[in-house]
């Protein structure tokens, strides 16, 4: 079949008014332009629609189920049409974010403005580590992914957040050395940040641990050492749970950036929140991401 939608709704039309005339002046159009659509209408079945009784129009058993289908699809059609018009006006639409596991101290207050701004916007975020997020990044399952260290291996466009600061920490003032550094999993940039530094020294005792907050509670707990973002520490350094060990190559220095593919054609919400990114980012990194600049 290859009726068109118009189609659908002159015959629709012609249904409710029981009459070509009068689906003609609601439709503004000739009658003869009516009597074309309906015939070339009819022309997609082998049962008729219609027949003339006495000088009246009427549907036959078959036109009205036909009647009752069209109305169906008629309405997907506005639905379609009204749903276009919510995603082009950001009424509605989903977010789709994966970011490191130490992002997840981050990115709420970079999201929380827009999706206030914005009510009835899906948000997808996935929290994993870095390896994960790029794949995601790579199969386009995500718009954005945040990360403190961009892939090589893909053309992308990047946004800085904030600087991302990674400090030597342990929960007394110094550290022992034949305690174990407790490191991040494979595929996590703390990790490859933390087994190129201590490389160095030739430390050779770990423990590995499967996400950031697992190897904090760790160290509070004195199970070793490590080197942790001081973005996931705010709470435990004012209280004096844990401490900064300074050392020679430390800080280790980068920034946190939202990335999306080069080749990704941006959704409409996709494209507003990068553009509330770049014009709030300032405010949001003065407001929560200046705290450490007391303290290292």
């Amino acid at each position: 079949m290859n009726f068109t939608l118009q189609q659908l709704i002159i015959f629709l039309t012609v249904y409710r008014q029981k009459s070509i005339s009068k689906a003609a002046e609601i439709l503004y159009l000739t009658q003869p332009a009516i009597s074309i659509q309906m015939k070339k209408f009819q022309s997609q079945f082998s049962l008729p629609l219609t027949e003339v009784i006495g000088k009246k129009l009427h549907f036959t058993d078959f036109g009205k189920n036909i009647a009752y289908l069209a109305m169906d699809t008629i309405n997907a059609a506005e639905h379609i049409k009204y749903k276009s018009y919510e995603y082009k006006n950001l009424t509605a639409g989903e977010l789709k974010i994966s970011c490191a596991s130490t992002a997840k101290y981050l990115i709420p207050y970079f999201l929380k403005g827009f999706l206030h701004k914005y009510p009835s916007i899906d948000l997808s975020l996935d929290v994993s580590n870095k390896t994960r997020v790029i794949q995601n990044l790579k199969e386009n399952l995500i718009d954005f992914a945040i990360v403190s260290v961009a892939p090589l291996d893909l053309e992308i466009e990047k946004e800085g957040l904030v600087e991302n600061k990674i400090y030597l920490v342990n929960n007394k003032p110094d550290i022992d050395e034949d305690d174990p550094i407790i490191l991040r999993e494979n595929g996590s940039a703390t990790r490859a940040a933390a087994v190129k530094y201590f490389n160095l020294t030739g430390k050779r005792k770990q423990l590995q641990l499967t996400s950031n907050e697992a190897v904090k509670q760790a160290v509070l707990a004195g199970l070793g050492y490590s080197i942790i973002p001081i973005i996931s520490m705010k709470n435990e350094l004012s209280l004096g749970q844990l401490f900064i060990i300074k050392r020679d190559g430390l800080p280790i220095i980068n920034d946190w950036n939202i990335i999306w593919r080069k080749d990704k054609k941006l959704t409409a919400v996709a494209s507003a929140f990068l553009e509330y990114i770049k014009s709030e980012k300032k405010s949001i990194t003065t407001k929560h991401f200046s705290w450490w600049e007391g303290i290292c």
